[in-house]
């Protein structure tokens, strides 16, 4: 599951409610800020990961590493595994924390010239830079 923020996020807990009996997932797997994961990176090593217990009605919080999950602004969640059925049931992810307004800033292409090219100004240098008269 991707979830995506809109600004930075101080994620503190989660509470998953799974679904009854065995579907309901054993363990899950976070990720932060890997916007375009596959199932085959989720197989690598999570930034957490929490064994799970029944938990129907949401009074469990699994407690996250603050200082991993202090500036988050995409979460993947991976459940890998249930109690013991072939299909996992997931009725509601609480997420507990901190949101701040991301500020960012899209790349941006600049030309710096340390020594200016005469063929890149066209004035007319004789003349202080200032053209008189008609014409190009």
């Amino acid at each position: 599951i991707n979830i995506p923020f809109t600004g930075n996020v101080k994620l503190k807990g989660i509470i998953i409610i799974g679904g009854e009996e065995e579907t309901h997932p054993d363990e899950v797997r976070l990720f932060k800020n890997r916007p375009k994961m596959t199932f085959d990176e989720a197989k690598g090593e999570p930034d957490q990961k929490f064994s799970l217990v029944r938990d129907t009605d949401g009074t469990v919080e699994y407690k996250t590493k603050i200082v991993k999950f202090s500036s988050v602004h995409h979460l993947t969640l991976h459940f890998p595994s249930n109690f013991g059925d072939d299909k996992t049931k997931l009725y509601y992810i609480g997420l507990s924390g901190e949101w701040t307004k991301a500020d960012r800033v899209g790349v941006v292409h600049t030309v710096y010239e340390t020594m200016p090219g005469i063929e890149d100004h066209k004035q007319d240098l004789m003349d202080g830079g200032v053209k008189h008269g008609p014409g190009p």
